[in-house]
C-alpha cells in the first residue's frame, strides 16, 4: 500500500513542519518514506508545499503529481491541487482560510476551521497541527499511536515548549467533528 499526501498553503504556515511529522511518524512505525519539501523564494509568504510518501515498499520516485491526499491550507492550493487528487482521494481544507467548497464530488472533503481553532486555543502557530491529527484520524496510513514520542524527536530542544503545545493541536484535529 502506497499513500501519497500534498500538503501545501503558504510559507509560515508550518507546511513542511507538519510533513516532517507525518514522515517521521511513519518512519517510526517501519513504513518506507518520502518527504520532498519545496518552497518559493520568499521565507514568509511565499508559497510552500510538501510531499510525503508513505509506503509498505520501495519508494521510487519522492514526486507527488496525483496524490491520494491533500491538505489545502489556502485558496491558492486548493485552486492549484484540486484536481490532481486521485478519484477516491481525500481532501481537507482549512476553511476558516477558505470560504469556496470543494467542487469535486468523487474524493472525501474534510473543512476543518483549523487557524481559527488554533486562534481560539492560544496556539496561533498550530493550525497545522491541528490538520495533521484530522489527517491521522482519515488517513490509514499514519496511525495515532506514539504521537508524544514522534513528537519529542522533531520538536528541537530550543522549542522544547512547543511540545506539549503540539500535541494539543493534534488531538484537537483527530476529535474534530464538524
Amino acid at each position: 500500500m502506497t499513500t501519497q499526501i500534498l500538503i501545501a498553503g503558504f510559507g509560515g504556515q508550518g507546511v513542511l513542519f507538519s510533513g516532517k511529522f507525518l514522515a517521521y511518524k511513519a518512519m517510526m512505525e517501519d513504513s518506507q518514506v518520502s518527504w520532498l519539501p519545496s518552497y518559493g523564494p520568499e521565507m514568509r509568504g511565499g508559497t510552500a508545499n510538501c510531499s510525503v510518501i508513505v509506503s509498505d515498499s520501495p519508494i521510487g520516485s519522492p514526486i507527488v503529481n496525483n496524490p491520494d491526499v491533500l491538505i489545502a491550507m489556502n485558496l491558492p492550493s486548493l485552486d492549484k491541487y484540486e484536481n490532481s487528487v486521485v478519484p477516491g482521494g481525500i481532501i481537507i481544507v482549512d476553511s476558516a482560510l477558505i470560504a469556496r467548497k470543494v467542487a469535486r464530488t468523487d474524493v472525501k472533503v474534510f473543512y476543518i476551521p483549523a487557524t481559527q481553532m488554533a486562534s481560539d486555543e492560544g496556539i496561533t502557530t498550530l493550525a497545522n497541527m491541528i490538520i495533521a491529527g484530522k489527517l491521522i484520524r482519515e488517513c490509514d496510513a499514519i496511525s495515532h499511536d506514539n504521537i508524544e514520542a514522534v513528537m519529542g524527536k522533531i520538536v528541537s530542544a530550543r522549542h522544547k515548549e512547543l511540545l506539549d503545545l503540539n500535541l494539543k493541536a493534534i488531538e484537537l484535529g483527530y476529535n474534530y467533528e464538524g
